[in-house]
């Protein structure tokens, strides 16, 4: 059997390439040339596809309630994604198990086992190093960082490849798929991606961008080699233990994030006042009106404390885009906020 995976000294190379991209910007097909090159250059690799291995049902949107009025949508797939780096880690530790005591069961079982069975071939036992191959989307830093935040913890290499394609030419290639996925999807993806910004967040410096509009030439293949074969030869370190100092500064940007959040509200609820005055709103209407906005903005409020305080997978202030977290929740008030204010007008 290959090398074992293990934390300590000695152990073999090991590395988590993330793909991230529109649907049908041309991951997978990298992710096929990059498993084609493996054995050349000494890596068992192995690709992770996402869709594959997280049930359909995990993306349906459902509505819940929360307390007699408010209404959000979500769905599953978070827990679904975090329960895939949860069967890395777990190979990580222990290569030796498949699936047969796999401790997640909100993966498809049998494509996992199809993805590690060819690490543990006899024939891989020469390949020292390993390389597991991300395909997913990815398309907001926080998924990107929790695969980030694996590699660190056991000083493996990281590193990312973006796949930038043009929306039209990526609506084309999914319209030709065996299964498209709706064209929606992908216009929605669109408005929130991303792309890795070593500018803005360090732990994305190993990381490129590649055109995939046309097909990948021999030259840009080469780069994303020698971007693995870097990740390889300079691994992450594990940082210490500060859970006390990681939650106050967890806390601190929750207050930074849902101030500004309140200060833009505030200044959205002003502008539906002003609109229904001028559209001659009757006073009562009026003061229901404030009624409704300002409870709707305290519910809001409260929640996106919560949501961040649960979601963020971030440790260090300067790693948090706290204008785009901001900006992303307003736009959610405001969509609510026009249709309380549609529904006094025309009431």
């Amino acid at each position: 059997m290959a090398a074992e995976i293990d934390a300590g000294a000695g152990r073999a190379p090991a590395c988590l390439c993330v793909l991230c991209g529109l649907p049908a910007a041309g991951k997978s097909s990298l992710a096929r040339t990059i498993l084609g090159t493996a054995a050349q250059h000494g890596w068992r690799a192995a690709v992770v596809p996402y869709d594959h291995l997280i049930p359909e049902h995990a993306f349906q949107t459902r509505v819940v309630e929360d307390g007699a009025k408010v209404q959000e949508t979500h769905t599953e797939w978070k827990s679904h994604r975090r329960a895939v780096l949860q069967c890395i880690e777990q190979f990580l530790k222990e290569p030796q198990l498949l699936t047969e005591q796999l401790s997640s069961c909100q993966i498809n079982r049998e494509v996992w086992q199809q993805c590690v069975q060819v690490l543990v071939q006899p024939e891989a036992a020469h390949q020292t190093a390993l390389l597991f191959v991300l395909d997913d989307n990815f398309y907001y830093p926080s998924m990107r960082y929790e695969v980030y935040q694996l590699a660190r913890k056991y000083s493996l290499g990281f590193c990312q490849v973006y796949l930038q394609c043009d929306l039209e030419s990526c609506i084309k290639r999914n319209q030709c798929r065996s299964r498209p996925i709706p064209t929606e999807v992908i216009l929605e993806m669109e408005k929130h991606l991303e792309s890795p910004n070593p500018q803005k967040y360090s732990w994305e410096t190993n990381s490129i961008s590649l055109n995939t509009t046309e097909d990948l030439s021999d030259c840009a293949i080469q780069k994303v080699i020698e971007l693995i074969s870097f990740a390889l030869s300079n691994p992450l370190c594990p940082i210490e233990d500060n859970t006390e100092q990681k939650e106050a500064d967890r806390l601190k940007c929750a207050t930074n994030v849902v101030h500004q959040a309140d200060q833009a509200c505030r200044r959205l609820v002003s502008e539906a006042m002003k609109r229904a005055r001028e559209n001659q709103v009757p006073p009562d209407h009026m003061r229901s009106l404030a009624a409704q906005l300002n409870e709707s903005k305290a519910v809001f409020l409260h929640n996106l404390r919560k949501q961040f305080l649960q979601e963020t997978s971030f440790l260090q202030n300067e790693d948090i885009n706290v204008e785009g977290v901001v900006k992303r929740a307003v736009d959610n008030f405001e969509h609510e906020k026009k249709e309380i204010l549609l529904r006094i007008i025309n009431d």
